[in-house]
């Protein structure tokens, strides 16, 4: 018996009854997966993405739970499945659609899985994945495909490194990918968080404050973006602060942000997009103009969703903060920052780390490269580890 055909092929006579194998290609960006789901994922009801979204949610949520969790995944994975039809393609304005998702749901936008995304859509050549992939223009010149994906939050312009091989066009993994946001804005600045004293932090305490500043943007996702010295804490970058700590500070501060509703209306988005996804930390070089170029380069540790820390630089994340610098007046037009991760700030690192600058129309341009890990097929043998699990 060969069993691993068997299970590749879903034809191991253990399987659970009507178990479907849903095959995903695997990627990083800087370190943060993405599993891209390509085969066996059910067709989603709905006339546009967003119904898409919330069918997803509804009636498919135990296939997420599969893929996500342990034992196939883990607290930090990142999904991405490819919805090949949406009513964005159907009118011209996008070449394939996807809905993003994490150890707690659905996230509108996610710049990392972006990245590695436009490298798999121009690698495959499988018209039932990417059914418009013929029509993706290559420009033999600069040495680029260029392709519309259309997200929850809306159309981002994805442009792709890549090389010829004979009849056939593949990504170039020695160059960056980069993407062009939807539109992404500062929504308050120097907001003034009040923490009641049951919620505070040590580090807080410490301080003898009883609140702290932050600003809220959105590049796609709506984020929180506090310095380190608001939370009470100094020297992030060096690792002299635990994760567990900054994941206390911050959650708390989620809480009390994200139960403040207001915030997020009346910004012209759709009501599925008006929700907290994350919280920034980073150091008080946010603070200074140019944000310290392309030389130092910007931290940014982000909790996000149920807390998962972002290994990558966070895309969307790079796409809010240079909105919020470019209204502080900090960052020019087409001025270039490179932001880190706590991976990509490590030596050997700089792989991971993204550049941003503005681009025009309140669009922010994100750079990065995206790696291949492997490819899996996923089945379900035993009833315990169906939905997966989370310690």
């Amino acid at each position: 018996m060969d069993v691993y055909a068997d299970i590749v092929s879903g034809v191991l006579h253990t399987l659970q009854p009507k178990t479907t194998v849903i095959n995903t290609v695997d990627m990083h960006t800087g370190g943060e997966p993405t599993r891209i789901v390509v085969q066996g994922y059910p067709a989603l009801e709905g006339k546009t993405l967003l119904e898409k979204r919330v069918y997803a949610r509804e009636q498919l949520d135990h296939l997420r739970q599969r893929l996500m969790r342990e034992p196939r995944g883990h607290k930090e994975m990142y999904g991405a499945i490819i919805v090949p039809e949406t009513e964005k393609t159907a009118a011209g304005e996008a070449d394939v659609g996807v809905l993003f998702c994490h150890n707690e749901g659905y996230s509108t936008m996610c710049g990392h899985a972006t990245i590695a995304l436009g490298r798999f859509l121009i690698d495959t050549h499988d018209a039932s994945v990417f059914p418009r992939r013929k029509q993706v223009p290559f420009d033999e010149a600069k040495g680029e495909c260029k392709l519309r994906l259309h997200a929850p939050c809306g159309v981002v312009n994805v442009t792709v490194p890549s090389v010829r091989e004979g009849e056939s066009i593949r990504s170039d993994p020695d160059r960056e990918v980069q993407f062009v946001s939807v539109r992404s804005f500062a929504a308050a600045v120097d907001l003034v968080v009040e923490v009641p004293e049951e919620l505070q932090w040590p580090e807080l305490g410490n301080t003898a404050r009883h609140a702290v500043k932050v600003d809220l943007a959105y590049g796609g996702a709506f984020y929180v973006i506090v310095q380190e010295k608001e939370l009470g804490f100094e020297r992030v970058r060096e690792g002299k602060v635990g994760l567990n700590r900054l994941d206390d500070a911050t959650a708390v501060v989620r809480q009390l942000v994200g139960s403040r509703k207001e915030l997020f209306s009346g910004h012209g988005l759709d009501e599925d997009l008006e929700d907290l996804y994350g919280v920034i930390v980073v150091d008080e070089g946010e603070g200074r103009a140019g944000l310290g170029g392309l030389d130092e380069g910007r931290l940014g540790v982000c909790f996000f969703a149920d807390q998962q820390v972002d290994r990558s630089p966070t895309g969307s994340g790079v796409s809010a903060r240079v909105a919020l610098a470019r209204a502080k007046g900090l960052l020019g037009e087409g001025e270039r920052v490179r932001f880190e991760s706590p991976l990509s700030a490590r030596p050997g690192g700089e792989a991971g780390a993204f550049i941003g600058s503005g681009a025009g129309a309140e669009r922010v341009r994100v750079e990065g490269r995206a790696f291949y890990t492997g490819a899996c097929a996923f089945v379900v043998e035993d009833h315990f580890a169906s939905s997966g699990f989370v310690l």
